[in-house]
């Protein structure tokens, strides 16, 4: 990057639950739920909001409460001025941390000196698929070439591929558990969360986490059912092929898909909005403020679109090829648990030591507000990075459709 992009700060909503009526967050429309994290942003950076020369915002499902660009209804809900402009974008897991790419290169170019970024997913009250588009739109053509089964089947195939046995991926899941109710005891999340009122009373609604189970054991995940394992014999194929026949027919050595993915073992679904300011050296200098991290670099990549989910490991590789770095440079990863296969192919294929990663857990003690996790994983690994006095942290998220997405950042002392 010829310009740095800096880090000025990361906050995010609690997670709430994504269960219409069940969940803290519920009650809260997801512009509001947006418009209250913008709202804590003046009172932690001296920088007023008509500074701001943009807002992008992931989302993934842009329909209904989250249609109309939430990003800029959000921006009037916050009550900032009317001249700051906002837009909503769609990477779909990869989301928030893509609007982060887009600010960044908007701050490094020269072209923009104050952009806030990030992302909001009210799962509860727009749930995952109400879109109606599916994996692929329903385009016939495309699906003679590549049928794309859905995501769970397709963190299944991995780890059937990979070897990763129940077993495996319960104690990835049980660690995860472990880990994030042992971040929440030290306070590890506390400079990040913003508490969520209600709107018109002012009476406290959220502040804490509501996803994780402390209660969690390895015989407790190992009663869960599998998840997707009726859903691989359901036929959706143009000659009856069941969706598990569809996957194979694309890596026809696997005989037989093992399912062992549960609801223990994969991301959790809740609400959740996050924001990440983000400015040039100009910006920075000129105000006087101090910023906590800078952008190194950033990596997008395409893959295989039926397995869907490997994209993290070459994402990070093209990350750390652009900075000149290697694997064993980076002293914290937050690799998006998606599927807990996914976590354990990226481990394997970069070969990393699984100390350094997710090491307050993830979502699938957390959970993964779609539109919203990248900007919370960000945040962090950088708040872990202060704690720690380390130096360089590394993002990366599998994305649907076959992609994968990675910023690394780095502490500034």
């Amino acid at each position: 990057m010829n310009r740095p992009a800096y880090v000025l700060d990361v906050l995010r909503t609690p997670r709430g639950r994504g269960k219409k009526g069940k969940g803290a967050l519920s009650a809260l429309h997801p512009q509001e739920l947006l418009a209250q994290v913008l709202r804590a942003i003046p009172a932690r950076t001296p920088l007023d909001p008509q500074s701001v020369d943009d807002v992008v915002m992931g989302c993934v499902s842009q329909v209904g409460e989250q249609g109309a660009n939430v990003a800029r209804n959000a921006v009037l809900a916050a009550g900032w001025p009317v001249g700051v402009s906002a837009v909503s974008l769609n990477r779909f897991c990869g989301s928030a941390l893509q609007a982060i790419h887009f600010a960044a290169m908007g701050v490094a170019s020269g072209a923009q000196d104050l952009v806030v970024a990030g992302g909001v997913e009210s799962m509860s009250r727009v749930p995952m698929g109400s879109d109606g588009g599916g994996q692929d739109g329903g385009n016939e053509l495309l699906r003679e070439s590549f049928f794309q089964v859905p995501q769970g089947i397709s963190a299944d195939l991995i780890a059937t591929r990979e070897g990763f046995s129940r077993a495996d991926v319960d104690r990835f899941a049980l660690a995860s558990q472990t880990r994030a109710q042992a971040a929440r005891a030290a306070n590890a999340f506390d400079r990040s969360l913003v508490a969520v009122r209600d709107p018109r009373s002012g009476q406290l609604i959220a502040m804490t986490d509501e996803h994780p189970r402390p209660e969690t054991t390895l015989e407790g995940l190992a009663a869960l059912p599998a998840s997707f394992a009726e859903l691989g014999r359901t036929p959706v194929g143009p000659n009856g092929e069941t969706l598990d026949e569809l996957a194979r027919r694309r890596y026809p050595e696997v005989a037989q898909i093992d399912h062992v993915h549960t609801a223990g073992n994969s991301s959790g679904v809740v609400d959740g909005a996050a924001a990440v300011v983000l400015a040039s050296e100009e910006c920075v200098t000129r105000h006087g403020v101090r910023p906590r991290g800078r952008i190194v670099s950033m990596a997008t990549v395409g893959t295989e679109p039926v397995i869907m989910l490997t994209g993290p490991a070459p994402a990070a590789q093209k990350a750390l090829k652009a900075a000149g770095l290697k694997p064993g440079d980076i002293d914290l990863w937050e690799i998006n648990e998606a599927f807990a296969a996914v976590v354990l192919q990226t481990i394997r294929a970069l070969e990393i030591d699984p100390a350094r990663v997710n090491v307050n857990g993830g979502s699938i003690a957390l959970g993964h507000p779609l539109g919203a996790t990248g900007a919370m994983l960000l945040g962090t690994a950088l708040d872990e990075l202060e704690r720690r006095g380390g130096k360089r942290a590394l993002t990366t998220m599998c994305i649907g459709g076959g992609q994968g997405i990675a910023t690394i950042v780095e502490r500034v002392q």
